[in-house]
């Protein structure tokens, strides 16, 4: 009878070490994942709105450094008018890096971002507000 509760022991003793083990590999993973991962996949999607995005007139900056004008748009090109000359090159959505142009949806959106960011300080401001002025009037009280 012995035996077998050692036994018992030695598998879920043997069952807890090998749980230790791995959970230092479960955090390194899941810190990967909100630190790494998480911030690029959230990069990766605004820059492919933005490619979506482009409109013909737009002023743009290509991953090789060349700045243009938007002069027509197919399916997965561009063709982009360059230099004084009006020279126009023929590039990839996936090489455009940047758009220069601001339009109003993207300005419309961006305000509103900042003005609800706004609201919510001050909201948290007034409650600190308020919690100071209760605690004031308590200690007037005591």
């Amino acid at each position: 009878m012995s035996e077998i509760t050692l036994l018992t022991s030695s598998s879920s003793s043997d069952t807890t070490s090998m749980l230790v083990t791995f959970i230092p590999l479960v955090l390194i993973i899941v810190v990967f994942y909100f630190l790494l991962i998480r911030p690029q996949r959230k990069k990766d999607k605004e820059d492919a709105a933005m490619r979506n995005n482009i409109q013909v007139g737009d002023e743009i900056v290509t991953a090789g450094g060349i700045i243009g004008i938007v002069f027509s748009i197919k399916e997965d090109t561009l063709v982009v008018e360059t230099g004084g000359d009006r020279s126009k090159i023929r590039i990839k959505k996936w090489a455009v890096s940047q758009n220069l142009t601001v339009h109003e949806q993207q300005e419309a959106a961006r305000a509103a971002a900042k003005e609800a960011r706004m609201n919510k300080a001050s909201k948290k401001s007034k409650d600190k507000k308020i919690k100071v002025e209760t605690a004031e009037s308590d200690i007037e009280k005591d």
